[in-house]
């Protein structure tokens, strides 16, 4: 698996298009705009965030908190250009923290994979949502987590170990390198993910690709385990909301927790309505539907039920 990881570290740096060698300006100038703005030891091991505080932030009203997680190879900076939170925070006044992954400066990746390391990283979260409380007040019963491709699967397994801190998640071409039957938490927890059709990292029928020789799950099959997860009405519904992009909603789900997938056809491993990654890499951006817009709207519709 170390050996997977390199390979998909390397293919990142063509992916986000770094060179080589920078010349001083330019290095100050891509640390400046990429470094995080907090850290702590967590499990041992120095942990980094980066942090949004909306404008006109008011201490004495309880403040959501979205929680955004990177792609393997990618941090938290590169999340935040790519999914573009930070100007709907300002607008919608919440607040939003991109954690990165382990591996150093730079590139890290999430442990969200079979072996003893991913509960340290379960940990980081849970320990990251108690040091932003300490400073600001934050809603506890609005705390989302979503994340793309790695971060995506880290979000599954966040719905599975903090369910009870954790009122939804989103999903944007998540891989999930976890089977189903490892969730052990039957919490009917809201989902609402987006994948596109010709993601040529996670195959959106599943099946395996450069990134691991590992099978990926189907999309549409993960979101009936989902469904099923929730208890909602077997039969989704099915509705066409642009040209390229067709909805699945599950309803009649337990505690009202929807799951909705977004299927963008002729889409790559890429954010709808994002800033868009290299095509030649890593497909099509679609610019039909913005996914951080209908994540927050479904956030929104969503806080923790209290069992």
């Amino acid at each position: 698996m170390m050996k997977d990881r390199r390979v998909v570290l390397g293919a990142t740096l063509a992916l986000i298009g770094l060179p080589v060698v920078m010349v001083p300006i330019e290095a100050v100038s891509f640390y400046s705009a990429n470094r995080d703005s907090g850290s702590f030891v967590s499990s041992g091991e120095k942990r980094d965030y980066l942090l949004h505080v909306p404008n006109g932030y008011d201490s004495t009203r309880s403040t959501p908190l979205v929680i955004s997680m990177h792609g393997a190879g990618l941090w938290g900076a590169a999340q935040k250009e790519t999914s573009q939170w930070n100007a709907l925070a300002d607008r919608e006044r919440f607040i939003v923290v991109y954690p990165s992954g382990v591996g150093g400066n730079g590139i890290r990746v999430w442990r969200a994979e079979p072996g003893p390391d991913l509960g340290k990283d379960v940990r980081f979260i849970s320990e990251l949502i108690d040091t932003l409380k300490r400073s600001y007040n934050i809603d506890s019963t609005r705390i989302y987590a979503n994340g793309l491709s790695n971060g995506g699967g880290m979000s599954f397994v966040l719905s599975c170990t903090l369910s009870d801190r954790i009122a939804a998640v989103g999903m944007v071409a998540a891989a999930q390198t976890l089977p189903w039957t490892w969730c052990k938490d039957d919490r009917a927890v809201p989902m609402i993910a987006f994948h596109g059709t010709a993601d040529p990292e996670i195959p959106y029928n599943g099946g395996s690709s450069w990134i691991s020789p590992r099978p990926f799950p189907s999309t549409t099959r993960w979101a009936e385990s989902w469904a099923r997860r929730n208890a909602c009405e077997a039969k989704p519904v099915e509705s066409k909301v642009a040209a390229d992009v067709t909805r699945r909603t599950y309803t009649k789900c337990a505690d009202d927790a929807a799951v909705v997938l977004y299927t963008v056809h002729g889409g790559g491993h890429t954010w709808p309505g994002g800033k868009p990654l290299p095509e030649w890499f890593v497909g099509r951006t679609t610019r039909s539907i913005d996914a951080t817009s209908l994540m927050w709207a479904f956030f929104r519709e969503h806080p923790l039920v209290r069992r």
